[in-house]
């Protein structure tokens, strides 16, 4: 096997035919996806969408009178391994303004882990901080046409 790429760990060493640009398939992301804590103060739910290879996301996060939709952004889709064509997570920011939240999901065990990292941006002197939270296909709860998504 003759290498011919760089590689800083041995996943990404690739015999150099085989490392021909390949697209992954999102599907196993697509769908909705439901906290799996009912007593999150977080992100309820998310939805997330493929069409002609674009991936976006929708987020919807408990708000003090109901959801609060939090829009729709790009994703970037990420496979397991160098050689892989098939989804094993994903990463996307939403910029608030006030506030930047960077989100990494990851299929794991038929739930979506979802990592949370937010940046505070404004001079309030909140501590950034980090979340971990778990999701699992829509069970019914928390529906993106709920009348109290404002």
């Amino acid at each position: 096997m003759e290498i011919g790429v760089q590689f800083a760990q041995i996943r990404d060493c690739v015999e150099n035919d085989a490392a021909t640009t390949r697209a992954v398939d999102a599907s196993a992301l697509a769908g909705s996806w439901v906290n799996s804590n009912p007593d999150s103060n977080g992100i309820a739910r998310m939805e997330i969408s493929e069409c002609n290879g674009n991936v976006t996301l929708q987020v919807c996060a408990i708000g003090p009178d109901g959801l609060i939709d939090w829009g729709t952004v790009d994703v970037t889709v990420f496979a397991s391994t160098p050689l892989s064509t098939v989804s094993a997570g994903f990463t996307c920011c939403y910029d608030f303004g006030f506030v930047e939240t960077r989100l990494q999901g990851m299929l794991l065990k038929g739930l979506m882990v979802l990592a949370e990292l937010h940046t505070f941006k404004d001079d309030s002197k909140r501590v950034d901080y980090f979340v971990r939270e778990y999701f699992a296909s829509d069970h019914g709860k928390y529906q993106m046409g709920d009348s109290r998504i404002r």
